[in-house]
């Protein structure tokens, strides 16, 4: 199956002052063909049992394989020169203490730290502004190991209560608990299921959730209320994902309909913070929901949950949202592609009675929302870069608020209070956290935190550039270089991009990439289609059959890059991790000439087959099926997997997966790096083809502080030495 002797073939060569030992072949992967027909057309797969047992779990010879590769990419990663340092550096950076936005509960601010070697974040509140910092919860005196994570918090009202997820090792499964903040004590809630708290009842007596009924489906979707101090088993149920019959069974849907609606995201809801209303939604795609009003009250006391139509079968999606009696104030794109703000009396909620608050602007795009004590917040994207303005709850302007600089901010508000807590980043600052009154928007923000980090920021500039796609269309990038960067074409760059599932991708300041522009290197990130910089056309222009605008985007950035003398094809690296790291592997596949080196991280990368496992079925809406014969076209002529050529020189290739993975499945990763070795004509020992599966380790959250750093040295030390930075 694979032969170890090619394990360990190294040829040593010796350089000043330390001895580098060159990868010889990969570990060979015996090819097992299978063929099959889809849309008619014969697709030959070498290395489907990559993909494991007929249910995609893991084998023992599948175990060994994966065990020969990791120690491949091992021995290629730590004998580059500079590892070890550069891995100190990067150690240093990344134990700067770290503190979140606080969110206010009561009189009490719940907010997150990590210090020094700590290798998760902790909980900590305080009771009142200038209170006593209190550590609630570490997970790492739950879990020494330090794979234990708290994935999420929900303080009840008063602050009194703190509802908690954790998971383990990144399967991103959370269990839910509940704690009294006062003493500490866990309370005996212990609810499974990758959970989620929805609300809370306002007398805190309860509240609403959502989980997984089914761990192993992940379209078991289930929103359940839950009475403190009884069992999870006895909790109420008040609809399910897989009995549709609830949202659509007065719809003549077809059962082609019906079953593509069992596999989205599924059901939601948004219950108030009075416990009346809900609004309830079902994801139809990934930029569609039906959303439905429901009285709680009613269901409370019946059991009878009777679903009253807001909107269904339309285009556009909600965000953020605040009740007010009964009213609701929602941030929407339905109607409205940049995005708006409505209000929608729950007593007749229909999207003919909708009033526009805050209409859309044709010219800025509506990222986020916040609601405080009679004011709303909208937070605008003016060319993938933040602006704030604020408006009565009638939508008549208050002002815009002062920001510190360009670059990304977002408010934390509550609905009880004007004061707030203003976050703002940029490629060149450091995360910053202000404390500041929204009724008085003149008056200068305090610092409330900001990490002192040890680099110096004003050491690289920030540029915005705009170059033509393929077809034309103006794309907007953000370059990041140092200062005295000459434009002669010779800098080791790094080229970042996302390009779906409308993620807008803005300005963020990373200590860690300052190693790289203390080498001389360059870091561009592209906003491309597919993304939602730009509001739900440019989404649209990403997704499906327009999926290849994006990779034209990329290809497109790269190209601009060398002609405008940044950079050359020696020099330029590409990178992205699940969407992201289906955009490297496709333009690799389609532009191999264009690019050194391709970092590609937990990616789709088999689109004929991605959809039939995890949870996979979700992104359909965005990326089409092969069992669909258009769709199939489609997927074809991009898949990163099928486009691979015998005979070509490929770029050095860093492919990464979790085991622990609940979203992306490593087949992809897996079967790709298998196909890359046997396929290239590089030179393995001059542009290696490596992949790292994370045992101890899902899609990319929950890591602890140590795997971060050996991730994060992983991925610069490859780029140093495929782009030159490292020469011996």
């Amino acid at each position: 199956m694979f032969n170890r002797a090619n394990l360990v073939t190294f040829t040593m060569l010796a350089f000043a002052g330390s001895t580098y030992a060159q990868p010889g072949e990969p570990p060979a992967t015996e090819i097992r063909t299978v063929s099959e027909s889809i849309q008619g057309t014969e697709i030959r797969d070498d290395y489907r049992w990559l993909e494991g047992d007929d249910s995609g779990n893991m084998t023992d010879e599948l175990a060994e394989w994966t065990d020969s590769q990791n120690d491949y990419t091992r021995q290629v990663l730590d004998n580059i020169p500079g590892r070890d340092k550069l891995e100190a550096r990067l150690r240093e950076l990344m134990e700067i203490p770290s503190i979140s936005t606080p969110s206010m509960y009561g009189d009490r601010y719940f907010y997150r730290t990590r210090e020094g070697d700590q290798p998760q974040s902790i909980v900590k509140v305080r009771k009142g502004l200038d209170g006593e910092e209190r550590v609630l919860l570490d997970p790492e005196e739950i879990d020494p190991s330090g794979l234990t994570t708290v994935s999420w918090t929900a303080p009840n009202p008063d602050g009194s209560l703190m509802a908690f997820g954790m998971y383990y090792a990144g399967d991103e499964n959370s269990t839910l608990y509940v704690m009294d903040v006062e003493t500490g004590e866990w309370l005996a809630e212990e609810i499974p299921g990758k959970v989620r708290l929805d609300q809370w009842l306002p007398d805190s007596s309860g509240f609403y959730y959502s989980a997984l009924e089914d761990l192993d489906d992940a379209y078991s979707g289930v929103t359940r209320f839950h009475k403190l101090g009884t069992h999870h088993r006895q909790d109420r149920t008040l609809f399910r994902q897989h009995d549709l019959s609830t949202f659509y069974g007065d719809l003549d849907y077809s059962e082609e309909k019906l079953t593509q609606l069992a596999t989205t995201w599924g059901p939601w809801i948004a219950p108030s913070e009075d416990g009346k209303w809900a609004l309830v939604g079902y994801w139809t795609g990934t930029s569609g929901v039906d959303l439905w009003a429901a009285d709680l009250d009613h269901w409370y006391e019946t059991g009878e949950l009777n679903l009253e139509t807001v909107a269904i079968g339309m285009e556009g999606r909600p965000g953020s949202m605040d009740f007010s009696e009964d009213t609701l104030f929602m941030q929407s794109t339905i109607g409205a592609p940049n995005g708006r703000i409505v209000a929608i009396d729950m007593n007749n909620p229909g999207y003919d009675n909708w009033t526009d608050i805050i209409p859309e602007d044709p010219n800025l795009v509506l990222q986020g929302t916040g609601f405080a004590d009679g004011i709303i917040s909208v937070n605008y994207l003016d060319k993938a870069q933040t602006s704030i303005s604020l408006y009565k709850l009638d939508g008549s302007p208050i002002s815009e608020l002062e920001l510190p600089g360009i670059g990304s901010a977002g408010l934390s508000t509550s609905d009880d209070r004007t004061e707030a807590f203003l976050t703002f980043t940029s490629y060149n600052t450091p995360t910053s956290i202000y404390h500041i009154d929204l009724a008085q928007p003149n008056a200068e923000p305090t610092l409330w935190a900001r990490p002192d980090v040890p680099v110096d920021p004003d050491s690289v500039i920030v540029k915005q550039v705009w170059y033509e796609s393929k077809d034309g269309t103006p794309i907007s990038m953000f370059i990041v270089h140092p200062k005295n960067l000459e434009l002669d074409g010779n800098n080791p760059t790094i080229l970042y991009g996302y390009g779906g599932f409308n993620v807008s991708i803005t300005p963020s300041f990373s200590s860690t990439m300052f190693p790289w522009f203390e080498e001389g290197g360059v870091y561009a990130i592209a906003n491309l289609r597919g993304g939602g910089e730009y509001g739900a056309k440019w989404h649209e222009a990403g997704r499906m059959e327009n999926k290849q605008n994006v990779f034209d985007d990329f290809i497109a950035a790269g190209e601009y890059l060398i002609d405008n003398k940044y950079t050359n094809s020696d020099k330029l690296g590409i990178a992205g991790g699940s969407n992201g790291g289906l955009l490297t592997g496709a333009v690799m596949a389609q532009r191999p000439d264009l690019f050194a080196a391709v970092e590609c991280h937990v990616p789709l990368l088999d689109m004929l087959r991605y959809q039939d496992f995890l949870m996979a079925r979700y992104w359909v809406p965005e990326y089409g099926s092969a069992e669909n014969p258009e769709q199939f076209e489609t997927l074809l002529a991009y898949s990163p997997y099928h486009n691979i050529q015998k005979g070509v020189e490929y770029p050095a290739i860093f492919l990464t997966a979790g085991e622990n993975d609940t979203r992306v499945h490593p087949l992809h990763a897996r079967k790709m790096a298998a196909l890359v070795q046997a396929s290239t004509a590089s030179s393995p020992s001059e542009k290696p083809v490596i992949l790292w599966v994370d045992r101890e380790a899902g899609h990319g959250g929950g890591k602890s502080l140590d795997q971060r750093v050996r991730d994060i040295a992983d991925r610069r030390i490859f780029m140093m030495r495929q782009l030159g930075v490292i020469t011996e």
